[in-house]
């Protein structure tokens, strides 16, 4: 029997600003369809089409902290003694 030992794939964290700055411009880009479409809504429909955008923008700015923790990780280097 062979046994095969698997090792986790190495913490790449080297364009998660990116990847957040991505995530920001998409929810944005949601919200804003989302208030394109609160014209042809229903009262019922309206309110929760409200309520998602606010949990987007609640979003976009946990995504901005991430992104500026991210940056500052960046700076020095990413190492673990870094992280924590």
């Amino acid at each position: 029997m062979i046994m095969v030992k698997f090792q986790p794939n190495p913490d790449d964290r080297s364009d998660n600003v990116e990847k957040l700055q991505d995530m920001v411009q998409n929810t944005i880009e949601n919200i804003e369809e989302a208030n394109d479409s609160l014209e042809f809504a229903t009262g019922e429909q309206r309110e929760q089409i409200k309520e998602k955008n606010r949990r987007r923008e609640e979003s976009i700015e946990a995504f901005r902290n991430e992104i500026q923790d991210e940056a500052a990780a960046r700076k020095t280097g990413f190492t673990e003694d870094n992280l924590y």
